[in-house]
């Protein structure tokens, strides 16, 4: 078992939402690589032992703090293919979210990986990938166990898996059942990619033997991606979205992500002047401020290039000045709208010379469209079931345009000299715990495991459930929750005290001594390490 939380350490520190990530992440910085490499040796891994919850049939976005102070966004997510058009799904109300049809966007995760090495040999990274790849590579081939998490989400999924066209059921099932926690699986064909990968360089996966697999197999099962949607794909590097608060400077992702709700949600709550942490103000502030921020996201963020206006222009001092004069700081405001789900890892490292990792690694829902394309072992991503087929839609299915994401990683330089990298899945829920780990971590100075153990909340509606609530979980003090509820808040109190609902949080820190601290989540399966 990982500790949660690990501190003091000299070269570098890093956490994750599963163990062997964390070792694999641990293990590159005792062969001497630096934060970067770490995270690259992580991403691999994780996709090896928590594939419900990511693979390279994602997407990923980064934050790198380079040594020198400046932060820069690593944009992998990928487009619609040129034949995911509109009439390709005239017979469906919405993108199915499952099966070859969901398959509709490339998987930018590799691409992103691509640009990340690269950022890590200009930092004096040597470590080549056939080691970073070595931990992934073992857990795929030799088997992993399954975590908790991986068997519950299979059962309560099977129906809408076990028969999808692919290697699903020969990949995650065991004679066609769930398999219990604790079941060694394996990954071969994943197992053999890396190593192709590894060998011939990741631009393999776009342009090389391993795209011309994966496109036939995308073909064989009907999805409308092809190979030249592979070719022409590469992510991007780009200028993070930025906020002044008084600790410090805060960085996100820019659209098609969510990054700018993370910000909006903590400069409202900054000139709210709330004093004491856990009280009413710190609570209900937080909550009305995630409304106000949750109604510009689904009236603007789009694919960047659809955009109304830059998203910077909702951080300006004069609109955030006007959304906090509609705040009651008495009264809920009426929250009749959806959410977004998703499922998805983020990670954190850092290291002494001064570079600092937030990364995030997706799927969208659990298991992706549940695709795993038998020849590569790349399980699909669904993040195209996010585009609408409505008219007039803000997000509308079209050839080679972005989907919108949820997924957002946070990173802040403090005026006192620490740099944090943090984050969380959880879909709608990732702005709201980012916001609740930064007040508690920063402007009330909980110490960081604390700040990541203490109970937290959710709103809005997750699947299957029939309204949005106020979801909290049962550790909240009793009168905190008589006056929320007097509020007005919908307010729906789960019976665990620490709940997957609120997703996966975790930080490292590095401090201005050089010195660095890590923690993660007790709702998660990991936790952090250093050397």
């Amino acid at each position: 078992m990982t500790d949660l939380y690990t501190a003091g350490h000299r070269h570098g520190v890093v956490c994750a939402p599963h163990a062997s990530a964390v070792e694999a992440g641990r293990q590159m910085l005792a062969e001497g690589g630096n934060a970067i490499e770490a995270m690259l040796a992580m991403a691999a891994a994780i996709a090896a032992v928590y594939p419900h919850m990511n693979h390279i049939g994602g997407d990923g976005f980064w934050l790198i703090r380079e040594r020198l102070g400046r932060v820069r966004a690593i944009m992998a997510a990928g487009p619609a293919g040129l034949q995911a058009k509109p009439e390709l799904y005239r017979d469906h109300e919405t993108i199915p979210p499952r099966g070859p049809l969901a398959a509709l966007t490339v998987p930018g995760a590799v691409g992103g990986w691509a640009l990340a090495l690269e950022a890590a040999r200009a930092n004096d990274g040597k470590l080549p990938l056939a080691v970073l790849f070595a931990p992934a590579m073992a857990h795929a081939s030799k088997g992993y166990a399954v975590s908790r998490s991986q068997a519950r989400l299979t059962a309560e999924h099977l129906a809408e898996l076990k028969d999808l066209s692919g290697g699903f059921a020969g990949t995650f099932l065991v004679d066609g059942k769930p398999p219990t926690a604790g079941t060694l699986l394996k990954q071969e064909a994943f197992a053999a990619t890396l190593e192709q990968l590894a060998h011939a360089g990741l631009a393999d996966f776009y342009r090389g033997d391993v795209a011309r697999e994966i496109a036939a197999d995308l073909e064989r099962i009907g999805s409308p991606l092809t190979r030249h949607d592979l070719e022409r794909y590469g992510a991007t590097l780009a200028e993070p979205l930025r906020l002044e608060l008084p600790w410090g400077t805060l960085y996100n992702t820019d659209a098609p992500t969510q990054g700018v709700v993370s910000l909006m949600i903590l400069a409202v709550f900054a000139r709210l002047n709330v004093s004491e942490a856990e009280s009413f103000d710190h609570i209900h502030g937080l909550v009305e401020a995630t409304k106000r921020a949750l109604r510009l996201r689904d009236r603007v963020v789009t694919d960047p290039a659809f955009l109304p206006y830059a998203l910077s222009r909702a951080l300006d001092e004069r609109f955030i000045t006007d959304e906090v004069m509609k705040i009651d700081r008495r009264k809920a405001a009426p929250w009749p709208m959806g959410s977004a789900g998703g499922d998805t890892i983020w990670m954190g490292a850092a290291d002494r010379s001064g570079l600092a990792v937030s990364y995030i690694q997706s799927l969208y829902w659990e298991f992706g469209s549940g695709c795993v394309l038998p020849r590569t072992g790349v399980l699909m991503q669904n993040r195209g079931a996010s585009f609408s087929l409505a008219a007039g839609a803000l997000n509308p299915l079209a050839p080679g345009r972005l989907p919108f994401h949820t997924l957002n990683p946070a990173l802040a330089v403090l005026n006192d000299g620490r740099v944090i990298a943090y984050g969380t899945m959880g879909g709608d829920g990732q702005p709201q715990t980012q916001a609740a780990l930064f007040t508690r971590y920063v402007q009330f100075r909980t110490p960081l495991a604390e700040a990541i153990d203490r109970p937290r909340w959710l709103l809005g509606r997750t699947w299957g459930a029939p309204k949005t609530a106020l979801r909290l979980e049962s550790r909240f003090d009793e009168d905190l929750l008589d006056r929320l509820a007097s509020a007005g808040h919908d307010i729906e109190v789960l019976p665990d005290p620490y709940s997957d609902l609120m997703g996966h949080a975790g930080a490292v820190v590095l401090h201005k001594d050089g010195t660095t601290e890590g923690a993660h989540d007790p709702r998660a399966d990991g936790g952090a390490a250093g050397v």
